[in-house]
């Protein structure tokens, strides 16, 4: 027979929270997947709700807000959108806005969190990142159209921060702290064109650029070598979904020397 999990409530994900190690007056970068939770009385509203009492109104919390959508369709390469499209879509398609641009795959809680009164949102009208609390203007006031995750990009304020990132539910390919680590490290990298609408003096403009190709196929072999050397990384339940709990500085430091060191690495002859 089957036992029924109970459902969780905020103020027991917010307990559970400050359980791994989540603590007041932190600044907290979370990747999230709600469905990973198990029954959560209030669905994504009590997931933020239980976040901001975990992280107290001293602690600022950060999501990633991405809008895929506004990509230069050659970017994107989709195979159900044809090459001849193209120039329809870059004229189409409406300029990024903060306050109604929605997100684009980064889940419910995510999207809400966006929206949530008092809540800023970066500039960068593909990568932004939304965050709520003291830091918030700071961490998002620098996101420069070439540079999403680099040096001049909420990555690196998080970093200058001292932030931590939480993935609850979720594993180390979805923590886009790694994509500084990308940007600080030596290996053969590329960079391709990319473009999306802005707004330029109230009026929409189609602005391009070149940017690092950024990969995240082997993210989770980072993730997973960085817990398994670094005792500080905390581990535990939330919900029903498991949670990792890492300091920013030490993952990106590890990970800028574990993808020099792996990237771009010719395999010896079997």
């Amino acid at each position: 027979m089957t036992t029924l999990r109970p459902p969780f409530s905020e103020a027991d994900l917010a307990a559970q929270l400050r359980d791994l190690g989540v603590q007041a007056g932190s600044t907290l970068m979370v990747h999230t997947a709600l469905s990973r939770l198990g029954y959560v009385i209030g669905g994504e509203a009590a997931v933020v709700g239980a976040l901001t009492r975990a992280v107290g109104p001293e602690g600022t919390l950060v999501m990633p807000a991405q809008s895929w959508q506004l990509c230069d369709p050659a970017y994107l390469d989709l195979p159900d959108v044809p090459t001849e499209w193209h120039r329809a879509i870059r004229d189409g398609l409406p300029a990024y806005d903060p306050q109604r641009t929605p997100t684009r795959t980064m889940g419910a809680v995510a999207e809400l969190f966006r929206t949530w009164p008092g809540a800023r949102r970066s500039a960068h009208p593909q990568r932004s990142v939304a965050a709520l609390g003291p830091l918030a203007e700071s961490l998002t006031a620098v996101h420069d159209l070439d540079d999403a995750s680099g040096e001049r990009s909420p990555m690196r304020a998080l970093y200058d921060a001292r932030g931590q990132v939480l993935l609850l539910g979720v594993g180390f390919d979805k923590c886009t702290a790694l994509h500084l680590a990308e940007v600080r490290a030596s290996y053969p990298q590329r960079f391709v064109p990319n473009g999306g609408p802005v707004l330029r003096d109230g009026v929409r403009v189609w602005e391009t650029w070149e940017e690092l190709w950024l990969e995240d196929g082997d993210f989770r072999d980072v993730g997973a070598a960085f817990v398994a050397q670094h005792p500080t990384a905390k581990q535990g339940l939330v919900g029903q979904a498991e949670a990792v709990l890492v300091d920013v500085r030490s993952l990106v430091d590890f990970a800028m020397e574990w993808f020099t060191a792996n990237r771009g690495v010719v395999p010896a002859p079997g």
